[in-house]
């Protein structure tokens, strides 16, 4: 059992949002414990399985170039960057979530970004140019795309050693195996923490409290009764710990529900892909990326959604649950030779599941698919495709007609073998149902008062995602709300000390 000490704050979870909350605090002198329910060689949540791309507003390739000083002039030369001002990321995320991000909350998501992501440099974390997904080579040049160019140096394995190395170089204490079930208030006010550990429970004192530690996506139960049934079918991208205990906790006391609790974040994932998160294999190896420059069909041999609606970024995140809508859960995402390499690196692995054939005849034979109306759908589909230039770097406008769903980007005919087929389902990566949160990271009560003492990062925060997102906007949230909050919970502490002592 650990020794129990009474601590300025308790951040519940380990994560990026609860490191970057830990380390925040820290800084300004606050003694920090961090409460990681898994074993040490599990810890990272969430964060540990992303590919590390990470969204923020700046104005040009100089801003980006402050995060990587090892970029060279010659390097810098060969890039196209276009322009992604806080303007442009706000308007994304209202765009992808259908105006009901809560303003306030996405404006300080935007607006803290580049800040954010430059304390997280000075804090050790190492970026890189996103080249692999998120750039065309023409010419010469590398044209950027989606406000998306920057990623975490080692993926997401990179970004949690540097952050706990660095929460370690800052004396903060960290408890494995320590599973957070209870927040205990006195004087209407955050006391304690009640903490599960292998040999017994125990209770320890804390001035303040930050929930960091993610949504229900890895409760097969919750995912049921919020998302809807078929959700239980779902494979968790994942960390097994993200079971909902901050929002039980936090709710329990008074915290106020909030964002779409019917939604989550959801992608299109290899149909062999592990049932949870290998910690074995680090990074997001098992996405299934590409589909703009394809056609999916599910098992009745029907397309089901617009391929081409608009850049990855922007749609990946809600076409998992349409995967999950069709017959047993699978669909297939066709390409021919002309665009087969061209797919992202992740179609090249050998965790990827696929099927290959000269003909198409011989491709449908290898599928457990109405094989007479999966030919059908691409011979419609083919003739439905326009002239027009192919170009993937931009939204091209080359789209079919006369064909249901459309195909309104990126539309080639697919009548080059070999041909290729990729069996993809639905994976959760985290569900969007949290509690309300203020710009300070303040949780709020159902009268919308901070509960004092208590504030929340991550995925606990409702109320910014809806639907969708823009790609790479998770890892940011986390870390401006986990900077936030952990800033909020160092003043609350300083000032119930100074109020204490005058």
């Amino acid at each position: 059992m650990q020794n129990v000490s009474n601590y300025d704050l308790i951040v519940v979870g380990a994560g990026n949002a609860a490191l970057c909350a830990a380390i925040s605090a820290r800084e300004t002198g606050a003694s920090v414990l961090i409460l990681e329910r898994g074993p040490e060689h599990k810890r990272g949540g969430n964060s540990y399985f992303t590919d590390g791309a990470i969204r923020f507003a700046y104005n040009d390739l100089s801003d980006i170039r402050r995060l990587m000083p090892d970029l060279t002039d010659e390097e810098a030369d060969k890039i196209v960057m276009p322009e992604y001002s806080t303007q442009d990321y706000y308007d994304d995320i209202m765009r992808v979530t259908g105006e009901k991000s809560t303003p306030a909350l996405a404006n300080h998501l935007v607006n803290h970004s580049y800040q954010t992501i430059s304390w997280m440099s000075e804090n050790g974390v190492e970026f890189e140019l996103n080249y692999a997904n998120q750039s065309f080579e023409k010419e010469g040049q590398y044209h950027f795309w989606g406000g998306l160019p920057v990623k975490t140096k080692n993926i997401g394995m990179g970004l949690m050693k540097t952050l706990f190395a660095r929460a370690s170089e800052l004396g903060i204490d960290i408890w494995y195996k320590s599973r957070a079930v209870q927040l205990n208030m006195q004087n209407n006010q955050i006391s304690s923490v009640v903490v599960e550990q292998n040999d017994g429970t125990i209770e320890v004192p804390a001035t303040s409290v930050i929930i960091a530690c993610g949504s229900f996506e890895a409760n097969k139960q919750m995912r049921s009764e919020h998302i809807g049934e078929e959700w239980e079918a779902a494979i968790v991208r994942g960390t097994e710990y993200n079971t909902g205990d901050g929002l039980t906790m936090a709710l329990n006391i008074g915290a106020q529900k909030y964002g779409e609790w019917s939604g989550c974040h959801s992608i299109g994932t290899d149909y062999n892909a592990p049932k949870v998160g290998d910690f074995t294999k680090p990074g997001d190896i098992f996405k299934k990326h590409s589909y703009p420059l394809s056609i999916m069909l599910n098992k009745a041999g029907e397309r089901f959604v617009d391929e081409g609606a608009d850049f990855r970024n922007y749609t990946y995140a809600k076409y998992g649950r349409e995967i999950l809508k069709q017959p047993d859960h699978i669909a297939y995402q066709i390409y021919d030779q002309q665009v087969r390499p061209m797919l992202r690196k992740e179609y090249n692995l050998d965790e990827a599941t696929y099927y290959q054939a000269d003909t198409l005849e011989e491709l449908v034979e290898k599928l457990d698919v109405n094989q007479d109306q999966f030919l059908r759908t691409i011979a419609d589909y083919n003739s439905a495709v326009e002239d027009g230039y192919y170009n993937p770097t931009v939204k091209d406008g080359k789209s079919t007609t006369g064909i249901i769903p459309a195909k309104t980007n990126w539309a080639l005919p697919i009548e080059q073998g070999p041909f290729y087929a990729f069996p993809v389902t639905c994976g959760i990566t985290f569900s969007f149902g949290g509690i309300h949160v203020n710009t300070e990271g303040e949780v709020l009560n159902e009268e919308n008062k901070p509960i004092s003492g208590l504030f929340a990062a991550g995925e606990m925060v409702g109320g910014i995602f809806y639907g969708n997102y823009p790609g790479g906007s998770g890892l940011m949230s986390g870390a401006v709300f986990g900077k936030t909050a952990g800033a909020s919970a160092a003043r609350y502490v300083q000032n119930k000390t100074t109020n204490t002592t005058s």
